[in-house]
């Protein structure tokens, strides 16, 4: 069939959810068995998130291939059971980017060049670009979604490229889709549509008529309201939809799907009416809302007070608390904030984890954690950074390497277990010294990652990375000495002989894993993270035994 594009833009405020709409419509469509894929448009001049702050921006996402994304990105790979790639992510940057090297290679024959027709033609060919997969193969169904409000000034080339597109694909092959905060004023009890109405209206100045809205409000949309806002953005009645609060973010196809909107897409582009296949996004709903049992999970992170700076680590703990059929709470826990007075809080976790981040806050906090873990026997997870303060911890406290340390965070450390390699100070640019994207890791036979990730089966596993530091190799056969495990190797840069450091376990702990990648971009509903579901069925072991033993002690002798 023709290839079909369905565009969704936001109004009114940002934050909205056009990601979970988005993506609850490409999991309704993968549902009907429809080839689909996704991307987002960042209006930022940034060529992509990688420098961006987590508290302002949130979580860079990474895919395979080794780019630095928006969210969204890892919101659509879950949704829609794919990997993405870096066309999947467009930024101004990237666009005038593209179009200046176009300029001064000549390819402009001496034109004049503008937004109109150079960068919304750039625009447009990106789009295009993204709708291939890696296969060579055409999605049926590409979803675009424009980041920012509409009325942002630097979202107008990306809408005037969009309106283009309807006269490029025709009528037929294009639906705009709008999505829009309908607020609800407790002082008067009503649902407001004036800001809708005022937000469509934007969207026509410019050239756009929405075909369907989906209003984003706490509580459904009564019928009358939807009915009123049909008439004054001229948008027919069964194409406005209701995307209210859901306790669940993966109850919201079901809840889209309930009120048409698959149908009113089918109906739009002509596709083939299909009932879908959603049975396995029930069972994990049920399950979410009604768990065999639950575990507390303390993440000790620094970007606490922004959660969506570690989405898709939350989202996996989820993905691996329904495959164990639990319900997983969280308990943020600041790192700079946990000294020696507040560090016995940890022992009434039933799990620790430390996900990864960068630069020298908090490292202590997180030091301590890992070895609080070890020594009380917490079912522990090292993400990235978490693998490398764990190292600390046994370098320091077990290996006896005092003053172990990355230099990262100590230049002048008398044992630097973790260091860049000589091959990455080669490389100078911001970013050029990190690995990005799937690294292969090669799995110690007998260790828990191999039974986790290949039992009976190989004994490589693909998972994304994003860091610069690795475990020294020059420290690797003390830290074996001294009883770590190496679990998971992979080759070095350039070709190097020496495996670096993929994963490190001990063995006489209930579940004590660090991973140098991170393997939360790679979890999915269907396809829950191998470490993360172990680490939340031990850390569900770890409390049945606890209900059967004495409070524990806690030694914190050697705190900092």
């Amino acid at each position: 069939m023709e290839q079909k594009y369905i565009f969704i833009t936001g109004g009114v405020v940002s934050s909205l959810g056009k990601g979970i709409v988005t993506s609850s419509l490409g999991a309704l469509l993968r549902a009907r068995g429809i080839r689909v894929t996704a991307v987002k448009i960042d209006p930022y001049i940034n060529v992509d998130a990688g420098t961006m702050r987590p508290y302002e921006h949130g979580e860079v996402f990474v895919t395979a291939d080794g780019a630095e994304t928006d969210l969204d990105i890892g919101t659509y790979e879950r949704f829609l059971n794919s990997d993405l790639s870096r066309a999947h992510n467009i930024t101004t940057g990237q666009v005038y980017q593209a179009v200046i090297s176009k300029e001064r290679r000549g390819e402009y024959l001496a034109q004049t060049v503008q937004v109109i027709p150079h960068v919304t033609d750039e625009i447009q060919a990106r789009i295009d670009q993204a709708s291939i997969d890696s296969r060579g193969q055409h999605a049926e169904v590409v979803l675009v979604e424009v980041g920012g409000t509409v009325g942002d000034i630097e979202s107008l080339p990306f809408l005037e490229a969009i309106r283009q597109m309807r006269f490029a694909k025709g009528f037929g092959n294009t639906l705009y889709l709008h999505v829009t905060l309908l607020p609800f004023l407790s002082t008067s009890q009503e649902l407001k549509t004036k800001p809708t109405q005022h937000s469509v209206a934007t969207l026509r100045s410019v050239g756009i008529q929405p075909d369907a809205i989906v209003l984003r409000s706490e509580r459904p949309a009564p019928e009358d309201i939807r009915d009123k806002l049909a008439l004054f953005t001229n948008v027919e009645p069964s194409g406005v939809f209701s995307s209210y609060n859901s306790e669940h973010i993966y109850a919201v196809p079901e809840m889209l799907e309930q009120q048409g909107l698959g149908r009113f897409v089918e109906k739009r582009l002509g596709l083939e009416k299909v009932t879908p296949e959603l049975g396995g996004w029930q069972r994990a709903v049920h399950t979410l809302r009604h768990p065999n049992s639950e575990v507390s999970i303390g993440i000790i992170g620094k970007y606490v007070a922004m959660p969506d700076a570690y989405l898709s680590l939350t989202e996996a703990l989820v993905h691996a608390g329904i495959a164990n059929k639990a319900q997983v709470n969280l308990r943020w826990v600041n790192a700079e904030e946990l000294i020696e007075d507040s560090l016995a809080q940890l022992s009434e976790l039933d799990g620790i984890l430390v996900p990864g981040g960068f630069g020298v806050r908090g490292i202590e906090g997180k030091v301590q954690a890992a070895k609080v873990a070890r020594e009380q026997h917490i079912p522990f997870l090292g993400i990235c950074l978490g693998m490398q303060v764990a190292v600390i911890d046994y370098a320091r406290h077990v290996a006896g390497l005092a003053g172990a340390n990355s230099t990262e965070f100590d230049a002048y450390t008398p044992h630097p277990v973790i260091d860049l390699m000589p091959e990455q100070l080669e490389l100078a640019d911001m970013g050029g010294t990190m690995r990005l994207g799937n690294w292969p890791m090669k799995l110690k036979q007998g260790t828990r990652l191999h039974e986790l990730y290949t039992p009976g089966s190989d004994d490589t596993a693909l998972e994304r990375h994003r860091h610069r530091y690795e475990v020294n190799p020059k420290y690797v056969q003390q830290l074996e000495q001294a009883g770590l495990t190496i679990s998971g190797t992979t080759p070095g840069m350039k070709g190097r002989g020496v495996g670096l450091v993929e994963a490190i376990e001990l063995a006489d702990h209930p579940f004590f894993v660090g991973v140098q990648s991170h393997p939360e971009f790679g979890s999915r509903l269907a396809r829950p993270s191998p470490p993360f579901k172990g680490f939340i069925a031990a850390a569900l072991s770890h409390q049945a035994i606890n209900l059967t033993l004495p409070p524990l002690t806690l030694n914190t002798q050697d705190v900092s």
